[in-house]
């Protein structure tokens, strides 16, 4: 299992979507990685940024930048917000 299936939730855009990610790769990395997919799902309303932040939805705080996914809360079926 190389993988997890979350929620990522894009105020900006009003739109939810369903993604698998990887959990050996850091936070930062997911948040890049999430925003260029967002962006081009949405037909480029949500801007691809280098800078994305991801936040637990159920606790409102962002996500450690220098962990992994497996090192993190993030599992299968979290919720998360990329502002």
């Amino acid at each position: 299992m190389n993988k997890v299936f979350i929620v990522v939730e894009v105020p900006l855009i009003g739109e939810r979507y369903e993604v698998y990610i990887p959990i050996g790769k850091k936070i930062h990395k997911v948040s890049s990685i999430l925003a260029k997919a967002v962006s081009e799902l949405s037909g480029g309303h949500y801007p691809s940024k280098k800078d994305a932040t991801i936040y637990s939805k159920a606790t409102g705080k962002p996500y450690n930048v220098n962990i992994t996914v497996k090192d993190s809360d993030i599992r299968n079926g979290s919720e998360i917000i990329l502002i």
